[in-house]
């Protein structure tokens, strides 16, 4: 056996076939394929528009409102708002919406590793169903006396980063861009790569012409494709409309193979056995040719979209074989959105009170 200290030099590691069998938790989005769960960060020169943005995607996803053409997970926002004072909050709010359940502001926070950590815990102590917090701006909120490296940027990203992930929801940092340009527009974000390489996804507003209503919001992160949304201001109602989506592919459908299997499990209802007697019975189905190995690399590939179908399956391993369990429920495995519902009162604009010692 080994002692405490002997194990923490181990690694904790998993075997692959192990790996690839194991039902992990799908990546939570609070915009559909735009914006996952984690640490984000907006960049865009002053005055751009990017605090409309994220007043306008603050106001949305507290009421459960599609944000251009991506559904949201509906959920408690906080809009931690540095640069503003509450009048002129009120001002814009009332310029993109009526309403603002669920919808939280405040003009003061403390700095990183100054108490900052300890009111995003608090707020979402007080307020469960949170789903986002967006700072405005990043530069309000860092040490100011720490040196300007690589290291010292990923080490204040990281603090957020692991708060966002304990916590379980999106913090949003909105930050300024460089003067000079570049072909790359994500390194046009000041600071150095240690923000880029520490955030899980990344955004740039950027306009071509300053006094133009246009703008390209660029994407890119961890967990989502690389895309550029072109977008439009409405002036009239101070919100950024979608324009086109360099991503204007239609819902990707599922394969063939996986629609087959489904079909098959909607007759089979359910197996237990030998994944090579499986794929037998699957092929002789079909009357297509499948190597074990590729249906099974297949299944994992596709697990949730089976699962959302009333397919599952497990992988266990009894007297030294691999034993496939799978049946076919007809009922959806995906409950997560429902779950996320916030059910506070409607109607009601909470606005914290704002702390007057600190200069905004």
């Amino acid at each position: 056996m080994y002692d405490d200290l002997e194990m923490k030099k181990m690694f904790n590691s998993v075997e692959g076939t192990t790996l690839m069998d194991m039902d992990l938790p799908a990546t939570k989005f609070v915009i559909k394929d735009l914006l996952p769960q984690g640490l984000a960060i907006i960049g865009g020169s002053p005055k751009v528009g990017k605090s409309w943005l994220m007043l306008d995607w603050c106001v949305r996803i507290a009421k459960g409102e599609k944000i251009w053409n991506f559904p949201v997970t509906q959920g408690t926002t906080l809009y931690v708002s540095l640069e503003d004072t509450a009048s002129r909050l009120q001002e814009r709010l009332l310029s993109v919406t009526d309403e603002a359940p669920n919808v939280f502001f405040t003009t003061f926070s403390f700095k990183i590793g100054e108490g900052l950590e300890e009111q995003i815990k608090s707020f979402v102590a007080d307020h469960p169903g949170t789903a986002l917090i967006v700072i405005d701006t990043f530069q309000m909120i860092r040490n100011t006396g720490s040196e300007v490296s690589y290291a010292s940027d990923y080490n204040e990203i990281e603090i957020l980063k692991k708060l966002a992930e304990e916590l379980k929801i999106t913090i949003l940092l909105v930050h300024h861009l460089r003067k000079q340009g570049d072909s790359d527009p994500f390194n046009m974000l000041s600071g150095t790569n240690g923000l880029a390489g520490g955030v899980d996804t990344m955004f740039v507003l950027d306009k071509s012409k300053r006094c133009s209503t246009n703008a390209t919001l660029y994407c890119s992160g961890r967990d989502i494709e690389d895309r550029e949304i072109e977008l439009c201001f409405d002036k009239d109602n101070c919100v950024w409309n979608f324009v086109s989506d360099s991503s204007d592919n239609p819902e990707m459908l599922l394969p063939d193979d996986i629609c087959l299997l489904i079909e098959f499990m909607k007759k089979k209802i359910s197996f237990e056995g030998s994944n090579t007697d499986f794929t037998n019975e699957f092929i002789s189905f079909c009357g297509k040719e499948f190597s074990t190995k590729s249906l099974k690399r297949r299944m994992n590939r596709y697990r949730r979209e089976l699962e959302e179908n009333g397919v599952t399956f497990q992988s266990n391993r009894s007297n030294g074989k691999r034993i496939l369990s799978i049946s076919y429920t007809g009922k959806s495995a995906d409950s997560d959105v429902k779950d996320d519902k916030n059910t506070a009162p409607e109607n009601i604009v909470n606005i914290v009170p704002v702390v007057p010692e600190r200069a905004c």
